[in-house]
């Protein structure tokens, strides 16, 4: 499937590594683990979010834009990695962030600082939602903003996804089995919708299994049928034949825990493990409690011993710092 003909920025370090984790499947006395390192695609510490970016930015040079504008909590990875693909493209950035400025930047906050974005706080809303403001005053400044939606989340960030698997099916082509799931914290949904997308297009065969970090808040819809219309959007630009039901999505919402961005025991223990069996970092918003996820499942025995599952890292290890007395204190 050709995906030559939307407009591209190249910005990460792609293909990311495909690792077996043989230390944590050994400890689970599970099914075969794998982790798709998207933690690796290498924009200001990376994350999913570059893959989004690419097809996002080149929308915006394409379109004659100087100046990107997104939103997100104040540990976003989104913003972040939003913030150093505008400076890498000299392209202006103005980040609506959730809360109140902190007396110092940290994590995430902090790198969005330096790859120089334009903050402006928003208390109490953290998806963007005054945006329209900011957007109207640039204009008014003759400026030309472009919008990128929370989270990347619309039908060209998901193309980032849709590619995803593409790359995914390239590095298993020589593997002897295949995987039966794929499992990653889904919030924004366009990793979601992409993935969908890219298994039919591409016919692979694995569940997408999202484990919801948020409680959805998707504007007119449930969450469920948002990322269904994301993914027939996505689908539609490249055909006509492919079209999604309400039950084709998978998300488990039973480990949202107290909220969004709060830290819980099941994201601690997740990080923990990961870290001293595999030496790899999870975040504590969203991968940590998305490990926590399947760790859980497992331990449940929803998967059989000969299921192989891959794990996708949707990056976001900045924001570590930020959470340091939550993930040293008992």
């Amino acid at each position: 499937m050709n995906l030559s003909k939307f407009p591209r920025k190249n910005l990460g370090f792609l293909p990311t590594p495909l690792v077996e984790l043989r230390s944590l499947s050994k400890f689970l006395s599970g099914p075969r683990l794998f982790i798709k390192r998207d933690d690796l695609t290498g924009l200001a510490f990376g994350g999913n979010k570059t893959r989004k970016l690419e097809f996002l930015i080149g929308e915006a040079i394409a379109s004659g834009s100087d100046t990107i504008v997104t939103g997100g909590a104040e540990q976003s990875n989104h913003c972040r990695q939003t913030a150093a693909a505008a400076a890498a493209c000299g392209l202006d950035c103005h980040l609506v962030l959730g809360g109140e400025p902190p007396s110092t930047p940290n994590g995430n906050l902090l790198l969005d600082v330096l790859c120089n974005a334009q903050i402006h706080w928003s208390g109490v809303l953290r998806k963007g939602e005054k945006i329209p403001d900011i957007v109207e005053e640039l204009k008014s400044k003759d400026k030309k903003p472009f919008v990128i939606p929370y989270g990347g989340s619309n039908s060209t960030g998901a193309l980032g996804f849709v590619d995803a698997v593409r790359e995914l099916a390239i590095q298993t082509s020589g593997m002897k089995h295949s995987f039966s799931h794929i499992v990653f914290p889904s919030s924004s949904g366009g990793t979601q919708a992409g993935l969908m997308v890219g298994a039919k297009l591409f016919n692979q065969p694995f569940k997408i299994l999202g484990i919801g970090i948020d409680k959805g808040e998707t504007g007119d819809l449930p969450f469920t049928e948002y990322i269904l219309r994301l993914a027939n959007q996505t689908a539609a630009r490249f055909t006509e034949t492919i079209k999604f039901a309400i039950d084709d999505i998978i998300i488990r919402n039973e480990y949202l825990g107290d909220g969004y961005g709060i830290v819980g025991e099941l994201e601690k223990e997740a990080i923990r493990l990961m870290a001293t069996l595999e030496g790899i970092l999870l975040d504590p918003v969203y991968t940590g409690r998305a490990m926590g996820a399947l760790i859980d499942l497992i331990h449940k025995n929803e998967f059989s011993k000969n299921d192989s599952i891959l794990f996708w890292h949707t990056g976001g290890g900045p924001a570590l710092f930020s959470y340091a007395e939550k993930l040293t204190n008992g």
